[in-house]
């Protein structure tokens, strides 16, 4: 294998103020070791840190790096604009707060050539990096947190509705006509979702272990969650036959809490008992995935992040707010994308 050969893998990467992430990112895909070449095609948008200057410096060490511009900073944009620029004919995409293990393009490719799928994809392992990091991390791996997605958690092969990143054929992707550039969240299940209702299969794989560093702040991911909830409401807007019964345990959440604060004055403390009855759920919930988390203290930047072995009861509380922000953030962003 010489560098002249084309590559028949090519890796997109869409960023923007990616640059505590993106120097990992990019060690742990050129230490792949792959049975055919491969390039990586990153996206750049405008950035307020060190983002461009990264890509353009590992560019010019690195033939197989290249990036492209995306003046409008949008996920699905950069996506397609990376996707036009490469040569594979598999397609994997790689977000630059992911961290793929060794072996995982050689697997994608294995996968997707066994099982003839138009996306190969496998789990999202969330792993903090700081005290609420670590929470956060708790709070996804839950299935009462994120949800119960074959993605997170499960650990049967076989097809889904959707996968975490995930390795496309070129021809199926080039097919359904790429991303959908006015889903600027949920632009991934959208995508399968067309490739699904055009026949193709969504392939998951278990053994495709990524690690996700999440969100360090609630605020963050109070911000994450309430986009999911908007851009989910739009995918059912658009096509509401893509609405799973899982999806709307938020949103009715968020409707059985209002109409408890509507009907205070009336019912007095029998208002109550929806909110108290959550919370302690909760509570109940949060209690053994706290003793149970995965920590790191390997900072994705490089830096110690002094986690330590904290104690179940101290993490505790953090990983109930985090499940709490989650389901009200996503409900709440669910019900007001109504006419957007």
């Amino acid at each position: 294998m010489t560098q002249a050969e084309p590559a028949q893998i090519s890796v997109i990467i869409p960023v923007r103020n990616a640059a505590p992430f993106l120097d990992r990112c990019l060690d742990l895909i050129f230490q792949q070791v792959v049975d055919r070449p491969f390039e990586v095609v990153v996206a750049v948008g405008p950035s307020d840190d060190a983002t461009e200057a990264i890509v353009a410096q590992r560019a010019a060490a690195e033939p197989r790096l290249r990036g492209v511009a995306n003046p409008s900073g949008n996920t699905p944009t950069g996506l397609n604009l990376a996707i036009a620029e490469c040569v594979g004919d598999l397609v994997v995409r790689v977000d630059a707060q992911s961290e793929i293990p060794d072996g995982y393009l050689q697997r994608l490719a294995a996968t997707a050539s066994r099982t003839g799928a138009a996306n190969v994809g496998g789990r999202q392992q969330a792993v903090g990096f700081d005290p609420w990091s670590v929470a956060i991390a708790a709070a996804m791996t839950s299935p009462w947190g994120a949800g119960p997605a074959a993605f997170r958690r499960s650990t049967h092969e076989g097809p889904v509705d959707t996968v975490y990143l995930g390795a496309y054929d070129r021809a199926s992707l080039d097919a359904v006509g790429g991303f959908n550039e006015a889903f600027l969240r949920n632009q991934d299940y959208e995508l399968n979702w067309r490739l699904r209702q055009a026949g193709y299969t969504v392939w998951f794989d278990p053994e495709l272990l990524v690690t996700y560093r999440p969100r360090n702040s609630l605020r963050a991911l109070a911000r994450q969650y309430f986009d999911y909830g908007q851009w989910k409401r739009r995918m059912v807007w658009a096509e509401p036959r893509s609405l799973r019964p899982r999806q709307v345990a938020a949103p009715l959440l968020v409707v059985g809490l209002a109409a408890s604060l509507v009907t205070l004055p009336w019912l007095a403390w029998w208002s109550l008992v929806g909110p108290v009855a959550y919370l302690m759920a909760v509570a109940a919930v949060s209690l053994p995935v706290s003793a149970t988390t995965r920590e790191t203290t390997d900072h994705p930047a490089g830096q110690s992040a002094r986690v330590g072995p904290a104690s179940t009861l101290r993490r505790w509380p953090k990983v109930a707010m985090a499940i709490a922000t989650m389901h009200l953030s996503w409900g709440c962003g669910f019900w007001l994308s109504l006419g957007s």
